[in-house]
C-alpha cells in the first residue's frame, strides 16, 4: 500500500444537458444552426429606434417559446447583444415548476446545445450565491426548465464565447424589489470596474386569449414594464387576470423574473426600456383563437 497522498478531486463540474432539443428547437446541429442564423439575419433587417446605440444597453427582455414561434422576436434582442460582445450575460428565467425556493443559481458546468457548449461564469455565479437568501445554488431547478435553454442557440450564434449565469426565479419569491436591487448593485459594481456584463430576463406575455385580446393585454403591460415600474406591472398583471378576459390565463408567465430584473436594472443605471418588436403566436401560424404574446426589448 502506498503512503503517498491521494490526488485531489479534479473532476470537472457537470454540464447541463439539453432538455427541450427536438421539441422547442431542432436537435440536429445543422438544422439548428441554419434556423438560428436565419432568425438573426432577419433581425438585422429590422429597423431600430433611431436613439438606440448598442453601447447604452444595460439589459434586455426576450420571449421563450419554441423558436418557430418566438425566435424572430427573441433574435431582435440577441442581435443587439451580439454587437456588444459581452463577457457575461446573467439570465433570469421563469421557474415554471416552482422548483427553486427563491432565486436558484446554476453553479455547475457549461450548458450544452446541439452545436456546442455555452460556458458558465462560475466566479460570478458564486458571487451571486454569496449575496445570501433568497439567492442559493440550485442546479436541479434548471435541469428541465426551458425558459433559459431556448435562448442559447441564438445567444451562442450572436455572441460566441460569451459566458452565462443562469438564474431560476421562483413564483414563490416575494422580495422581487429587494433581491433584484441587491443583484443590481453587484452587477453595477462589476460593470463600473470595466466588466462587460448584461442582465436579460426571459418571459412570454399573454397566455391563450384570442389574438386581439392578446395584443391588447401585451400593449397594456408593456407600459409599466418599459418604465421599469415592477410594482405597477405586478398590480396590472393581477388586475388583468382577475378581469376574466376571454381565454386569458396570465399576462406574463415570467412576471417574477421580470419584476426582479427591473429592480436590478434600476440599480445598474437603466432609466427606460425600448421596445424592439412584438408578436403573437398567430403571427407565426398558430391558432388565432388561442395565442401567446411575445416581446423583445432592451433597457438603457
Amino acid at each position: 500500500m502506498s503512503d503517498s497522498p491521494r490526488p485531489a478531486d479534479v473532476r470537472a463540474p457537470r454540464p447541463r444537458p439539453t432538455a427541450v432539443a427536438g421539441t422547442f428547437y431542432p436537435a440536429d446541429p445543422e438544422r439548428l444552426r441554419r434556423l438560428a442564423d436565419s432568425l438573426l439575419d432577419g433581425a438585422e433587417a429590422v429597423a431600430r429606434p433611431a436613439e438606440l446605440t448598442p453601447e447604452s444597453i444595460v439589459g434586455g427582455l426576450v420571449p421563450h417559446a419554441g423558436l418557430i414561434y418566438s425566435g424572430a422576436v427573441a433574435a431582435l434582442t440577441w442581435k443587439l447583444v451580439g454587437e456588444l460582445a459581452p463577457t457575461t450575460v446573467v439570465l433570469a428565467g421563469t421557474d415554471h415548476q416552482a422548483s427553486a425556493a427563491g432565486v436558484g443559481i446554476w453553479t455547475g458546468g457549461p450548458w450544452r446545445t446541439p452545436f456546442g457548449e455555452v460556458p458558465v461564469d462560475r466566479d460570478l455565479a458564486q458571487r451571486v450565491v454569496d449575496l445570501g437568501p433568497p439567492f442559493a445554488p440550485d442546479d436541479e431547478a434548471h435541469l428541465e426548465e426551458h425558459s433559459l435553454e431556448i435562448q442559447l442557440p441564438l445567444l451562442a450564434r450572436a455572441c460566441p464565447g460569451t459566458m452565462i449565469v443562469p438564474l431560476a426565479v421562483s413564483p414563490r419569491l416575494r422580495t422581487h424589489a429587494d433581491a433584484g436591487a441587491r443583484l443590481g448593485r453587484l452587477l453595477a459594481e462589476l460593470r463600473g470596474a470595466g466588466n462587460r456584463i448584461l442582465l436579460v430576463a426571459s418571459s412570454d406575455f399573454a397566455h391563450y386569449p384570442p389574438a386581439r385580446v392578446c395584443e391588447e393585454v401585451d400593449d397594456r403591460l408593456l407600459v409599466p414594464l418599459l418604465e421599469l415600474d415592477g410594482d405597477a406591472l405586478g398590480d396590472l398583471e393581477t388586475a388583468l387576470r382577475r378581469a376574466k378576459m376571454p381565454g386569458l390565463v396570465c399576462g406574463l408567465c415570467g412576471i417574477d423574473p421580470v419584476r426582479f430584473t427591473l429592480a436590478a436594472l434600476t440599480q445598474m443605471g437603466a432609466t427606460r426600456g425600448i421596445l424592439l418588436g412584438k408578436a403573437t403566436s398567430a403571427d407565426a401560424g398558430g391558432d388565432p383563437r388561442r395565442t401567446v404574446g411575445y416581446a423583445a426589448a432592451v433597457f438603457v
